[in-house]
């Protein structure tokens, strides 16, 4: 992407709170790898507060991540709207265009739905998944599962009406709600998705181990210590493989890359370089 100056680009990222992310590092590691100079930093900004912050960076600033809780509010400013974010009613990625409008895009889905099946080799078409979760994390990855061909996509949340909802904006019958009570009557699943906010607030998830079998792949949309107890819970239960969402982080940040400098990095090392790192 040109930027008609010899100054970097100016990106960040934006959330609350922030100061553990990732995008800062992964993104200078794109920027090296490609040979393309750019500043990145962390905002950490109130819900209230987004807007207005947000206006002032990209006023200057080429472009924003966005994680939680502002996903909701930055599909509100932008004036143009990719197809995922439109499906999600979210967006983890602000653009600023020529004119000075904003143009938002949601690369969850995606990068989740990558990382499953070049890293994890986890095969979707034809699978039956059991999503946990009926908010934002959910939404930004339920339409991407279905265009992967999964056979069945069953939602549980602890409010059922808010899955109820997901399943019905989904819009086929391959998506239903089920019960968080009949969890233990579904049987086991090919995959597992776990996008409740649980690890995230410390809490534990009360799951029946009956939902695995020695093929289940078990995916928390977290990383770091909010996935240990649901990957725990998995390995316990007996999973064919318990894996954390860094690889969907490393994913979904090269597709918004891409966006902003019209290349996509190669995402295993810095990958390899995280994981490694993370210990």
């Amino acid at each position: 992407m040109a930027h008609g100056t010899a100054l970097p680009a100016r990106y960040a990222v934006f959330g609350h709170p922030i100061r553990h992310s990732l995008s800062p590092t992964i993104h200078r590691l794109f920027g090296e790898q490609s040979g393309i100079a750019l500043g990145y930093v962390a905002i950490d900004v109130a819900p209230e507060d987004f807007a207005d912050a947000a206006h002032r960076f990209l006023a200057t600033g080429h472009g924003a991540n966005v994680t939680l809780p502002h996903k909701a509010a930055a599909f509100a400013l932008a004036a143009e709207r990719s197809i995922a974010a439109r499906r999600t009613g979210s967006a983890n990625v602000l653009t600023r265009r020529a004119d000075g409008r904003l143009a938002a895009h949601n690369t969850d889905g995606a990068g989740l739905v990558r990382d499953l099946a070049e890293r994890q080799h986890c095969t979707l078409s034809g699978r039956r998944v059991l999503l946990l979760g009926a908010g934002g994390a959910a939404r930004g990855v339920g339409w991407d599962l279905l265009d992967a061909g999964v056979e069945e996509l069953i939602i549980a949340n602890r409010t059922a009406d808010s899955a109820a909802a997901l399943a019905g904006a989904l819009g086929v019958t391959r998506a239903r709600a089920r019960y968080w009570e009949d969890l233990a009557d579904l049987g086991s699943f090919d995959l597992i998705v776990q996008a409740t906010s649980a690890g995230v607030l410390g809490q534990a998830l009360a799951l029946p181990h009956s939902l695995v079998d020695h093929h289940t792949v078990a995916y928390d949309l977290s990383y770091g210590a909010a996935a240990q107890g649901f990957l725990a819970w998995a390995r316990a239960a007996g999973a064919k493989l318990a894996c954390d969402g860094l690889g969907m982080l490393v994913e979904q940040a090269a597709d918004a890359f891409a966006l902003w400098h019209g290349l996509r990095p190669d995402t295993e090392p810095v990958y390899a370089r995280l994981r490694a790192e993370a210990g």
